[in-house]
């Protein structure tokens, strides 16, 4: 069943975190950058998972296993266990075992949490094409990931091996800005061999049947700061998402997003879990949020109001300008002077 097109953020009387029961929320660009703990993060995590809430972490980042990434978070200040993390390791673990007999041996070019994530689903992880490969999974293998790796993948595909990806995310976060993704990775060998490879990570199915497995969620919020993956992942999956500005998207991007890439909310940091989330109206000529009117005049998106401050107010009344002048399509408006005024 289609969903109805998104013409506005929504609002929430009440905490998102006793609104929904889990939140399954993505790391990269929300919980840390480069290792670091995202300010505010740790305090709202906290607060939220002492109030009731389950957090469970959904990556698409599949070069650590879980049990490292569990430990990694602990360390932020955030006890977490093993079972409350989520890879696309695993999901693409699962779809490849769904293809291949139990005990085939699968190529892997990537780290670790891919070999783990194979052996835990009966599959045998192997270094080269020359080792009788059912299969061939590529994930990302951080920064350091030797070349000679994707020519072991080509080698194999050229020989009709079926060829998985964890994800295809281009960029991910870093402690010195954006860097190169798995998906870039991906585009490499796709460019050597014409062969387009099974995707298993957000925003597609097989990671959404896989958190749904694994966390058991009734009533879950996605969480996240990629429009492409988490928020088209929510979407396609059916359930609400919070976008938080602290990774990858900026807010001219949500302002022009299609509506597979349209959030339920939206906020700064995730703080936005631990409070209800303002109402976004009409009003004469616009839409309006707490003091701020934002409205399409002469192929603009143009701002009114003195919110005192409140950029995300802000954000949420120009995302409803442009959203419902969009329709189905994407906003080309220039918000350039509507978001230098509020900092954006």
């Amino acid at each position: 069943m289609s969903q109805p097109t998104r013409t506005r953020p929504s609002g929430s009387a009440t905490a998102l975190s006793e609104a929904y029961d889990t939140a399954l929320l993505d790391l990269d660009g929300v919980v840390y950058a480069g290792g670091e703990a995202i300010a505010y993060a740790v305090d709202s995590l906290l607060a939220a998972r002492d109030g009731g809430m389950h957090l469970a972490y959904v990556t698409n980042n599949a070069l650590r296993p879980p049990v490292v990434v569990a430990a990694h978070i602990t360390a932020l200040g955030v006890p977490t266990a093993a079972e409350d993390v989520i890879n696309s390791a695993q999901a693409v673990a699962r779809l490849i075992s769904e293809q291949v007999p139990e005990g085939s041996r699968v190529l892997v070019i990537g780290g670790e949490g891919l070999r783990v994530a194979l052996r835990e689903r009966g599959l045998e992880p192997v270094e080269s094409a020359d080792d009788d490969p059912a299969a061939v999974v590529q994930g990302y293998g951080g920064p350091d990931l030797v070349w000679g790796r994707f020519a072991e993948a080509c080698y194999a595909i050229a020989r009709g091996v079926p060829w998985f990806a964890s994800n295809t995310d281009l960029t991910i976060p870093s402690a010195r800005g954006i860097a190169p993704g798995n998906g870039a990775a991906v585009e490499v060998v796709r460019i050597a061999t014409g062969a387009e490879p099974q995707v298993a990570g957000k925003p597609l199915p097989p990671m959404h049947k896989e958190t749904i497995l694994r966390t058991g969620a009734k009533h879950p919020l996605v969480v996240g700061d990629r429009l492409d993956t988490d928020i088209e992942g929510a979407f396609r999956g059916g359930v609400d998402s919070l976008l938080v500005l602290t990774g990858v998207t900026d807010a001219a991007q949500l302002l022009a997003a299609p509506p597979e890439h349209r959030p339920t909310y939206v906020d700064a940091d995730l703080r936005g879990m631990l409070t209800g989330q303002p109402e976004v109206s009409e009003v004469d000529g616009g839409f309006g949020c707490g003091g701020w009117t934002a409205s399409v005049r002469d192929g603009a998106l143009v701002l009114d109001g003195d919110g005192e401050g409140a950029a995300m107010d802000a954000l949420r009344a120009l995302c409803a300008a442009a959203w419902t002048f969009a329709g189905d399509g994407v906003c080309a408006l220039d918000a350039g002077q509507a978001l230098k005024r509020v900092g954006l």
